[in-house]
């Protein structure tokens, strides 16, 4: 996967976010795991959007089977991320909720990732 992300590359809903800093292939298990951290450390307040979409498949052939037969069945899903996507986006917590809760899904992803803010957002 060459060259950096060329959209979905800046924050557009909310004002707190996780920026990717390395290339890979993120399974649908590992955003739903980051998702649950989100949601459950900024206990439900605010808002948390999901900018990546797993829509590749990928696909694998049973254990012990001989080759040929054919293409294996679809095993599980990924997002494919290049470096510098937003992955998660946060709105209406503090800033150092967001933070905290941004870190938790970090921890999920078997990506390095930044926590980024937008560049108008003023701490009140």
């Amino acid at each position: 996967m060459k060259g950096l992300a060329s959209r979905g590359a800046e924050l557009s809903f909310g004002s707190f976010g996780i920026k990717s800093l390395e290339e890979c292939w993120i399974t649908s298990r590992q955003i739903e795991a980051a998702r649950i951290a989100v949601t459950r450390f900024m206990k439900r307040e605010g808002q948390v959007w999901i900018r990546i979409f797993p829509d590749k498949p990928v696909t694998k052939k049973p254990a012990e089977v001989r080759m040929g037969k054919g293409k294996g069945a679809p095993e599980y899903w990924v997002a494919v991320v290049r470096p510098g996507r937003i992955l998660f986006e946060a709105e209406g917590v503090p800033f150092d909720v967001a933070k905290e809760a941004m870190r938790l899904a970090a921890q999920k992803l078997p990506v390095q990732t930044k926590f980024v803010v937008r560049r108008d957002y003023l701490e009140a």
